[in-house]
């Protein structure tokens, strides 16, 4: 077990150069930024500890932000613009989705109006108030697809916390799974931090990122602090998150 008396460490010391491949930084389209002033103040927020390069993935939820590939790029064209603007020109990024299994992801999935993260990656999500009831079938859509799915955050969902083993059973599927960095403070809750320092041990998570959609989260982030073993676990996801996706 990850052991809480060792020393601790500021984790946004060891996070130049990382790519954040979830987070919610594009302007007026979901609940992350509400202008584009604000995405441009993250992103001041997160070049002070190394981070400059970003896949912005807003959420595609059916009758709550029922973006398109559209929507995106164009609040991504407004983003890049205020970046030029600002001369910003070492920030890299570019535009995907979090897309939420609903009983509409089916039907965009099969349009091909899923945003995807360098080509065949695709973010999924689910509620948090329950599971999505045709999760297992949108699954094998997206591999018939030619998608590898990525479960983002799978340490939130509190339905799972005392099944350990459908986590075991997604990953059979082939289901890659993204953690949030701060899931490793109590920012969530304690039961969420503790299943998130379980499937770091257990070896299951692929991927890291932020999951920032606002300036408190982002200060939130610069506090986290956690022992060298954990440490070494979440350098080793980082870096596989950087050569997947640089």
């Amino acid at each position: 077990m990850f052991h809480f008396f060792s020393k601790k460490i500021y984790l946004v010391d060891y996070l130049e150069g990382f790519i954040d491949i979830h987070n919610h930084i594009l302007p007026g389209i979901d609940d992350g930024a509400k202008t584009v002033e604000e995405s441009i103040a993250l992103i001041k927020g997160f070049s002070e500890f190394g981070v400059k390069s970003f896949v912005a993935t807003p959420h595609i939820m059916h009758n709550y932000y029922p973006n398109t590939p559209t929507t995106i790029e164009n609040s991504l064209t407004a983003l890049k613009n205020e970046l030029l603007k600002n001369n910003m020109k070492d920030i890299s990024i570019e535009a995907s989705a979090e897309h939420m299994i609903d009983d509409n992801f089916e039907t965009i999935l099969e349009a091909r109006e899923v945003m995807s993260i360098r080509k065949n990656y695709l973010l999924i999500e689910m509620s948090y108030l329950q599971p999505s009831i045709n999760f297992d079938i949108a699954i094998q859509k997206i591999a018939t697809a030619r998608y590898f799915p990525i479960f983002a955050h799978p340490e939130r969902y509190g339905y799972l916390h005392n099944d350990f083993e459908k986590y075991l059973k997604y990953k059979e599927q082939g289901i890659m799974f993204q953690m949030n960095l701060l899931s490793l403070s109590e920012y969530y809750g304690k039961e969420v931090q503790k299943t998130a320092f379980k499937l770091l041990e257990n070896n299951l998570i692929d991927f890291i990122a932020t999951d920032v959609h606002n300036i408190r989260q982002l200060n939130s982030l610069k506090d986290i602090k956690v022992s060298q073993k954990v440490l070494d676990k979440i350098l080793y996801v980082m870096e596989n998150t950087i050569q997947s996706f640089y």
